[in-house]
């Protein structure tokens, strides 16, 4: 209870609240905007997502759960649920399949706050993509029938696989098409259908192509089908050749269908098709027309309707008989329904109605949901009586079928203007005495103002003496109730209760008020209740304090039975109760502690209800006229009974045509005399009695015939009026009504509508015609018919009448002023028309205005009118009207003139702002011409178009003075203008206004970015430009990024050059990379503002390569004499570089494994396989190897296996000799194919004894004979007796087949002959050989031997034996031939010939050289011609000219092979071999040759140096690399007045740009480049002068010959000193030149040098060192803090170089496999004068003692930190290795912004006949003597670079391998820097403190080079000068042109841009 009424009052505010002012909160229930489908079909192998998505406020959540309502959630892999809502499905391994994830129901559930919403079930089916057949079986067909060929799918793929056509054997193919009439038809329901089956039919196979809809496969029919044609023999009866009398089927709306009828007969039957009139017997002929068609027995319906749904029916007959087949077809239409009203606000109490409007067939079940819960209503209709607070929320109506679901939703909403009753104070509980007054209270509020009742133990109380009750109501509406008792008394006690209620609602409290007194109980009324419901009383006790309450009945306390309940408080309940047992007196007891008690007594009156017996018409509808007879029993129930009857809800009487009568007093009939179509509908019969009323309704139906509701008549319409003509009848069932159209102009001959004309619809017998034309017009047909009866039918005209009319009421013409203009108007319609124009409404006469002049024209369908206006005034604008009338009416159009005129120009057009992409503009706005100016048009082009082609403009509305223009380029000069346009056109352009945008990174990608395997180790990319609008200012380059797919380092980068061409691609190659890897490449492009976004990523895998393991654990094992088992285990799968395809098996005999077109291959995917077809008892060797797309992999090492043995062939061949009167000598060979290791020879023969009249066969005998012995002597014949021999081998398998036999018999003559074969032997080299001559004969004949055709000489190495062999020891190449064994005596003579084969080791090979590369030779192999035994390969030997031999083994079939990866440009020794069985034969003669390429090309100066303030940039791409890839550079540089060089790196990695820094502006430079690859080294020198601090350029110095002469500079600048100085410095001069005079002729006779002082022009002078004196700390060290642009992919470490402090003599072979500075001795006396044309410093020169030893190919790194004397003693404490292979990045110079300097630039060269630095570089990799070696490095450079300008460009080369050089006595050298990411370049950190050694003196020495005599290479001074001619004529040609004053005169332009 409250204890503070205020409070109580506050609370209750609060919880009215939300539901006072719900309606208008703003909230609003979901409701879906993206619904999920019925069904989601999806293959395991592409996945699925379902998305559903809804919206509301708040907005709501969306959750999945299945039907059950259990939520669904995510399953790795399988099932994943998305934040937005969406389900999706992965693709997945079939193996993984699970049916409650891939096979279930899933429903979307959305919700809010407001409720929650259920999508439509959705059923997930997954398929696992799994192999399937279609078959085409066989068809037996009657001759002359119809026959239907079917494709049989599988049942489990059924739902996804159709035919898309089918096939012959000839080569036909027939498709799914709209051509009925041909022979072949391929039905929609995908079967063959074939007309007239004739013999011809039978000769063809067919087969049908089907396609899955998942996965896109087609495939074509496992098996092909046939027609079997029978031939009738007399008359068949029409068969079906199933026994199903019925069948049913669905398809869907708009689909095709096919339903067979597939009898069959003789003679052909007819085939007829009805359709069954729905809920009838009565069937009707289908009509034919363009949508249903007839092929034979199959009925085709295109696009089916649902009014196709029903049962058809196929009658076939003929001569004989008839047979029927019954369809039920379904058609299902797509099912969706909406409620009605989607939302809908009902105040409290008020009832609320739902209306669920669905479409759709077939409908099964409706049902309802709130917010999610069912609600178990199944009607279309949902109303909620009095609607109350739980009833707002989501309310969804879903109708369902056996297919699909649909659901609508709306939301009901509580009204805001009404509040049911609360209470805010209520009373409690008291006890007190009696006497004192008592006040009860109640408070309640609620809209509309609730009224407060009282009660006492249930009786309301009302004022009297002692009770009042009184009721106001507060300001703030609440009402308070009073309820007084004065001088209350014990029976006042009891339970007192107040009621509010309103209309809205009611609410109640109530609580005890006791006074304390004896017992007492108040009268209680008669209670009646009806039987079966439950009892419920409380004991009206008053009096305090009550021990306890009972009742009794007659005398007993209850309870006594189960169905009573007694309570404490006094309440009764009975439950159920019944008349029989429950109807008496009860009497309420009570009593208190002191023993007294008060009774009161309750009568309980049970009433029974009336109980009617069901009753009904019959089962069949009844038919019109018969007799209708009702009977409404009344089974049970109090009397008095009232039976009364309705008619659908309305109660009825009896009538002339309903009579209704009783029997007795609980039995009424209603008849009705003749049933009518009036009579249809519900018959209720009501029984009523006190106790209530029960009613039974039953629904009559009888049949009906039609009759007219609305009978059609003529009518006549307005020509493309929209028609239509009623046409309505009832009866039952309802009738159909349908419309047909006379085909002429005269009643009859009625046909269809074409199906696809849509102006004519029928729609409920309602025949519509829209945009009705003459050519609707005719006589039409409605007949209804319903099956009962024959129908009705009606013929009405419809008639089309035109009356004028105009397409266009109104219409607005504008006009220029002072121009003619016309106004025109056409009307149609019965002609004649009549047509007026009326101007402001006034009769317009063109006869008052000569200006107008009106022109008429008769069309076809009506009249065109013209109104001409010579020359248009503003007095001219007005309204125009055209009256057209004919007979039928009239009708009228208007049309407003306006003249306007243009307007003029805008003025004062001005820029307010501009930026990179956009400009702001004000202007002026114009006079607008008298209308409206519409817009303004703001033009502007790019400064090189025109305004013609390359306009742009932005639309500006016409209040607007200022606007922007916003899609405009960064770095583009633009011109733009404004131009005002009216309804009349547009002004004069404005003055035009010119801007320039700013320049901006780019900001679009890379465009057709596409990557692309080169081989296993190289990705090709390629791209091109991003859209040009993108560039924003001028792309300088792109940065390709690379990186492994699966790693999350960063990318690598390099840099390319953008080419200038328009719409040229782009293409880098990084090469190393890792086989059949998967790689991610972006590119970007770039400006001098920054770089632009990156591309989508995209990934490539290398080129498969080919397995590097071979397979392992190779095993063979014999299974018979023919087959071999051979198994392995697959190589690891990363070794396989790539896919495995498979596994090749090699195999061949042993014995000839060499030989490879003895051996064979087999392909398989598994890891074993079975060889066949071997030979029997051979011993075999195999390998394995594992391939991939990329190639063979690795063999393994070969396993052997011997096949089993088998049964011999039989011997060869026999002979038989007769030895004498009674023996035969018999001699075989051996058979040519033993199959085993033969054990023994069976020798048959048997006597041939003939007996007159038939032949008789002897036994024959057999002898065995041992394997080694070839003949067998038969002893103890008869003379004269025919014998037969023949013989067997056999093997410990068995016995062989019998050779042929021979028939000999005994005789007493015996001739020679010589039982030995013909045979050829094969010997080995320098073994012994036996040649058999094995004779018989007697006398005992003469032998004698030939050898080659000469006869035989007994030697020393050659015998003959005594048993007549021919021995031979030893044998040699020369003993290979013929040998002839001859025999005589004087009975006859015989000769054997044998053939002697020698194999020897192989003569020595042809070797004949095909061609060369860079890296490759390649050579033709040839056996010697006299080689008899057979090659097992070659061995080829080769060595570079300063490396160690190497080998090779090729194939013995092998007629060229190719060396690959050979060094560039190196000279080559080869020689080949060739072995065999035997051994290795004669080497061939020495083959001498090279690999092309040279050393590198040096640039020009203005492609390969780049100048700014501080830094220059090195255009490393623009060196010629001669064919051998570079290595690396040396960069070196010094001030020009400076003697010594400053290294900046010795390991600049080739490719890119490099950038030397921290270079003083306005200074001038030398700049020494050196260029390395695997053919040797140049040298290039440049000078250059860096810019001012402002981007300018400085002015030149004069230069003089030597550059050391810093004094006489000064001088020339201070000539005021020459005089004074002139004369000391002459005298100085003079006496150095007699100095080295004398000390040169010294130094010549000591080294025996001649010094060359007329070298020409050409000549080179060197700097030196004094000995020893190289002992300065030198090194570069950059500043800490450097801050660099970041540039991908770059980073240089820079190294200096370490010299020698000696020169020596070094005209010597550098030999790599030496240690890199010994030194390699040498012939100094060889020097011999240059030949003409040969350049300076070429490899052929001899260069002067003294010379270092020169180690630039190796880089050398001083540690940073460690701070060192340098002497030559300490240079070898550096570590030392040769440059591989590096890629170089675009290097950007340090500043911000770089001045570019204009062409003519600073650079000069210094290379003239007094140079005073030219240093020359003995090349230790070069071995080539035809190009010059450094001569050519400074012939292209002897001019001056005048038209040298800076470019900001950057490029990139591919860069080759360079290969490590060994050597000996030193630790092998590390690798250079890898590849690497790092964004700076020249990094401090990673800088290394360089140390130098350079070939500097300080003295000059003017060298002489002489020539070789012989050259190494064997070449000829003249070859090699036409060499040098041919590649350096242009440098000779230059130096020449410029008159050897090179590099001293140079004209500059000091004005930088």
């Amino acid at each position: 209870m409250w204890r503070s009424p205020l409070l109580a009052a506050s609370l209750l505010l609060l919880v009215a609240a939300p539901t006072a002012f719900g309606a208008d909160d703003g909230s609003m229930g979901p409701v879906f905007m993206r619904e999920p489908p019925n069904r989601v079909d999806f293959s395991n192998t592409t996945g699925a997502q379902v998305e559903c998505s809804a919206r509301g406020s708040p907005a709501p959540e969306i959750i999945w759960v299945r039907a059950d309502g259990t939520a669904v959630g995510d399953v790795p892999g399988l099932r994943q649920v998305m934040p937005n809502g969406n389900l999706v499905f992965p693709p997945f391994r079939a193996e993984d399949y699970r049916q409650e994830v891939h096979a279930q129901v899933y429903v979307c559930l959305a919700r809010n706050s407001v409720g929650s919403i259920h999508s439509r079930d959705v059923h997930v089916r997954a398929v696992v993509q799994q192999e399937y057949d279609t078959d085409v079986n066989k068809e037996y067909v009657i001759r002359g029938n119809s026959g239907v060929l079917k494709c049989q799918v599988p049942s489990f793929v059924a739902d996804f696989v159709h035919v898309v056509s089918w096939q012959t054997d000839k080569g036909e193919t027939f498709v799914i098409d709209q051509n009925y009439d041909g022979k072949y038809l391929v039905l929609p329901s995908g079967e063959l259908h074939i007309r007239d089956v004739g013999p011809e039919d039978g000769y063809k196979s067919y087969q049908c192509r089907t396609k899955h809809r998942l996965t896109g496969e087609t495939r074509l029919s496992a098996t092909k089908g046939r027609l079997v044609i029978t031939e009738p023999v007399g008359s068949v009866l029409p068969k079906f050749p199933t026994m199903d009398k019925s069948r049913t089927f669905d398809t869907k709306l708009d689909h095709s269908l096919t339903i067979l009828c597939p009898a069959q007969a003789f003679p052909v039957p007819s085939y007829r098709w009805y359709k069954f009139a729905e809920g009838t017997a009565k069937k009707v002929a289908v009509s034919l027309n363009d949508r249903v068609k007839q092929v034979s027995g199959t009925l085709i319906i295109k696009e089916a309707k649902v009014e196709d749904s029903g049962k058809y029916l196929c009658v076939v007959n003929n001569s004989v008989g008839g047979e029927s087949v019954e369809t039920v077809l379904t058609v299902t239409a797509p099912l969706s329904a909406t409620v009605e009203p989607e939302t809908q606000t009902v105040d409290f109490g008020r009832p609320a109605v739902f209306t669920c409007n669905f479409e759709g067939n077939p409908v099964k079940t409706i049902g309802w949901l709130k917010d999610g819960k069912n609600l178990n209503h199944e009607d279309a209709t949902l109303r909620i009586d009095s609607v109350k607070k739980e009833d707002k929320g989501m309310y969804q109506c879903f109708v369902r079928n056996d297919q699909e679901s649909a659901q609508a939703s709306a939301e009901l909403k509580l009204g805001g203007r009404f509040e049911p009753p609360q209470f805010r104070h209520t009373f409690g509980e008291e006890t007190l005495q009696p006497g004192p007054s008592v006040f009860l209270k109640c408070v309640a509020s609620g809209n509309p103002t609730p009224e407060i009742t009282w009660e006492l133990d249930g009786k309301k109380l009302t004022n009297n003496d002692r009770l009042q009750v009184g009721q106001y109501v507060t300001v703030n509406g609440d009402v308070v109730s009073h309820l007084n008792v004065s001088s209350i008394i014990t029976n006042d006690g009891g339970l007192y209760k107040c009621i509010a209620s309103s209309k809205v609602g009611f609410t109640e409290h109530a609580a005890r008020v006791n006074v304390y007194g004896l017992p007492f109980i108040r009268p209680m009324e008669k209670k009646a209740i009806v039987a079966g419901e439950n009892l419920f009383v409380t004991c009206p006790v008053a009096g305090y304090p009550i021990e306890n309450i009972v009742w009794e009945r007659d005398g007993r306390v209850l309870p006594i039975n189960r169905k009573q309940k007694v309570f404490p408080n006094g309440t009764l309940i009975i439950e159920n109760v019944e008349r029989q047992s429950d109807q008496a007196t009860y009497t309420c007891v009570a009593r208190n502690s002191q023993g007294y008690s008060a009774r009161g007594t309750l009568e309980v009156q049970v009433m029974v209800l009336p109980q009617i017996v069901p009753f009904s018409a019959g089962e069949d509808p009844i038919n019109a006229g018969e007799v209708i007879s009702l009977t409404c029993t009344v089974l049970k129930g109090d009397s008095p009974i009232s039976i009364s009857w309705l008619f659908n809800g309305t109660e009825i009487a009896s009538s002339d045509d309903v009579v209704i009568s009783k029997i007795g007093k609980k039995i009424s009939t209603l008849s009705i005399d003749s049933a009518r179509a009036d009579h249809v509908g519900e018959y209720t019969c009501v029984a009523k009695n006190a106790a209530g009323a029960t009613n039974f309704t039953n629904l009559l139906l009888i049949n009906v015939p039609p009759r007219w509701i609305l009978e059609p008549t003529d009518k006549a319409f307005a020509q493309a009026s929209n028609a239509k003509v009623e046409c309505k009848a009832d009866g039952f069932p309802k009738p159909q009504v349908t419309w047909k159209k006379a085909a002429g102009v005269v009643p009859g001959d009625y046909k269809d509508f074409k199906a696809n004309d849509p102006n004519v619809k029928v729609e409920d017998g309602t025949l519509s015609i829209s945009d009705i034309q003459k050519a609707n017009e005719g006589y039409y047909l409605c007949e209804a018919t319903n099956g009962i009866g024959s129908g009705l039918s009606a013929v009405m005209l419809i008639s089309v009448q035109a009356p004028p009319s105009f397409e266009v009421k109104l219409r607005n013409q504008t006009s220029r002023r002072r121009e003619p203009t016309v106004l025109q108007c056409e009307a149609k319609g019965e002609k004649p028309i009549g047509i007026l124009w009326n101007m402001n409404n006034k009769r317009l006469d063109p006869k008052s205005d000569s200006r107008y002049t009106i022109r008429e024209e008769i069309l076809p369908n009506g009249v065109l009118s013209d109104l001409s206006i010579k020359r248009t005034e503003r007095s001219d604008s007005a309204l125009f009207t055209c009256v057209a009338t004919n007979a039928f009416g009239s009708d009228d159009s208007s049309i407003n003139l306006i003249v306007q005129e243009i307007p003029e120009a805008p003025y004062d057009l001005k820029v307010l702002d501009k930026s990179g992409r956009s400009v702001q503009l004000s202007w002026e706005p114009p006079y607008d011409g008298n209308s409206p100016i519409k817009k303004y048009s703001l033009e502007y082009k790019v400064s090189k178009g025109t305004w013609e082609s390359d306009i742009d403009r932005v639309m500006v509305p016409g209040e607007s003075t200022v606007a922007g223009i916003f899609n405009l380029r960064p770095a583009t000069t633009y011109s733009i203008r404004i131009v005002a346009e009216n309804e009349m056109g547009s002004s004069e352009p404005s003055d035009t206004v010119t801007i320039i945008t700013a320049e901006e990174a780019p900001s679009g990608p890379p465009t057709d970015v596409k990557v692309e395997p080169v081989d296993q180790k190289t990705l090709k990319i390629s791209w091109k430009p991003p859209e040009r609008d993108e560039w924003n200012g001028d792309i300088l380059g792109y940065y390709v990024g690379y990186k492994l797919s699966s790693s999350d380092k960063p990318y690598l980068f390099e840099t390319v050059e953008f080419s200038k061409e328009e719409g040229k691609e782009h293409h880098l190659q990084i090469a190393e990379l890792k086989t059949y890897t998967q790689y991610s490449v972006i590119v970007q492009a770039f400006n001098k503002v920054g770089a632009g976004p990156m591309s989508e990523e995209t990934r490539q895998y290398t080129a498969e390569g080919v397995p590097e393991q071979s397979p392992q654990d190779t095993a063979c094992t014999t299974l018979t004499s023919q087959t071999i088992r051979v198994s392995w285990v697959s190589p690891s799968l990363t070794s396989a570089n790539g896919i495995l395809k498979g596994y090749k098996v090699i195999y061949g005999p042993s014995d000839t494994w060499y030989d490879e077109n003895t051996k064979d291959t087999k392909i398989t995917s598994s890891s074993e396989t079975i060889l066949h077809g071997l030979h029997k008892y051979t011993n075999y060797s195999m390998m394995v190897l594992a391939f991939t797309s990329g190639g063979d992999g690795v063999k393994s090492i070969p396993i052997h296996c011997q096949t089993e043995q088998d049964a011999p062939e039989p011997p060869s061949a026999l002979k038989a000799l007769v030895m004498s009167e009674s023996s035969i000598l018999v001699s075989w060979k051996p058979p040519e194919q033993p199959n085993g290791i033969v054990t023994q020879y069976t020798v048959y023969f048997r006597e041939e004894t003939p007996v007159e009249g038939e032949a008789r066969e002897n036994a024959p005998k057999s002898e065995k004979v041992p394997p080694f012995q070839m003949s067998y002597e038969a002893s103890g014949l008869k003379k004269k007796t025919n014998y037969e021999f023949w013989v067997t081998a056999s093997t410990n398998i068995g016995e062989g087949q019998q050779s042929k036999s021979v028939i000999l018999a005994p005789s007493t003559r015996v001739p020679a002959k010589i039982a030995s074969f013909d045979d050829t032997f094969t010997a080995t080299y320098k073994e012994d050989v036996k040649l058999p001559c094995l004779a018989v004969g007697m006398p005992a004949p003469d032998m004698q031997w030939k050898v080659k055709g000469t006869l035989f000489q007994q030697n020393d190495r050659m015998r003959q034996l005594p048993e007549g062999s021919l021995q031979i020891k030893g044998v040699t190449r020369g003993d290979a031939g013929e040998y002839s064994c001859y025999v005589e005596n004087s009975f006859g003579h015989d000769t054997v010939t044998h053939q002697l084969v020698v194999h020897a080791p192989p003569h020595s090979p042809q070797v004949t050289l095909t061609s060369t590369t860079t890296s490759s030779i390649t050579m033709k192999l040839k056996p010697h011609a006299t080689d008899t035994a057979p090659l097992h390969g070659y061995t080829i030997h080769y060595k570079p000219e300063f490396g160690e031999w190497e080998t090779v083994q090729v194939g013995s079939q092998t007629t060229k092979y190719t060396l690959e990866n050979l060094w560039c440009g190196t000279r080559y020794q080869i020689y080949v071999t060739a072995y065999n069985g035997i051994g290795t034969g004669e080497r061939s003669d020495y083959l001498n040759t090279r690999t092309k390429g040279s050393k590198p090309v040096i640039p020009e100066a203005t492609r390969f140096i780049e100048v700014s303030t501080n830094s220059i940039t090195l255009h490393l791409s623009a060196w010629l690399d001669g064919g051998c890839p570079m290595l690396y550079f040396v960069v070196e540089h010094k001030k020009r007045h400076q003697q010594e060089w400053t290294q900046v790196s010795n390991n600049v990695k080739p490719g890119g740009n490099f950038v030397v820094l921290d270079l003083d502006p306005a200074s001038w430079y030398h700049l020494r480049v050196t260029a390395h690859n695997n053919a040797g080294f140049a040298v290039a020198e440049f000078e250059f002068a860096t810019l001012t601090i402002t981007g300018g350029t400085i002015a030149p110095a004069r230069e003089l010959p030597d550059k050391k002469n810093d004094i006489l500079h000064l001088m020339l600048s201070n000539l005021n000193l020459v005089v004074p100085v002139g004369a000391a410095v002459l005298v100085i001069i003079l006496a150095i030149f007699v100095i080295c005079l004398l000390r040169g002729k010294s130094d010549s006779q000591k080294d025996d040098v001649v010094y060359n002082q007329g070298a020409g022009p050409n000549s080179t002078m060197r700097k030196q060192h004094p000995q020893g004196g190289f002992t300065d700390e030198l090194g570069y060290i950059a500043p800490p803090n450097r801050k660099l642009p970041p540039v991908p992919g770059s980073n240089y470490n820079t190294c200096d170089r370490i010299k020698r402090g000696t020169m020596r003599n070094s005209n010597a072979t550098w030999d790599p496999r030496r240690h890199m500075y010994e030194e390699l001795s040498m012939n100094p006396h060889q020097a011999r004068r240059m030949m003409p044309g040969q350049q300076p410093g070429s490899d052929e020169n001899v260069h002067q003692r003294g010379m270092e030893d020169e180690i630039c190919p190796y880089a050398t790194f001083h540690l940073l930190g460690f701070r060192e004397e340098m002497d030559p003693n300490k240079a070898m404490n550096f570590q030392t290795f040769p440059h591989q292979n590096g890629h170089g990045g675009h290097a950007h110079s340090r500043n911000s912004s770089q001045s570019m300097p204009r062409a003519n630039g600073r650079y000069s060269r210094v290379n003239g006949p007094n140079s005073a630095f030219s240093p020359e570089y003995d090349d230790p990799a070069n071995c080539e003597p035809e190009e010059d070696q450094y001569g050519s490095q400074y012939g292209p450079y002897g001019a001056p670079y005048d038209h040298y300008g800076s470019r900001n460009s950057v490029s990139r080369r591919s860069v080759g391998s360079a290969r490590n050089l060994p050597m000996n006595g030193s630790p092998e050298p590390p690798p250079p820097p890898p590849r690497n990411h790092d964004n700076s370049f020249n990094d401090s950190k990673d800088s290394n403190e360089i140390s130098e050694a350079e070939c500097d003196r300080d003295q000059l020495v003017n060298r002489n080079y002489g020539v070789k005599g012989n050259s190494r290479e064997g070449m000829s001074t003249e070859e090699m000068r036409k060499l040098i001619e041919r590649n350096e004529a242009g440098g000779f040609q230059q130096q020449q042109h410029n008159g050897g004053n090179l590099g001293l005169s140079t004209t500059y332009d000091t004005v930088a841009v």
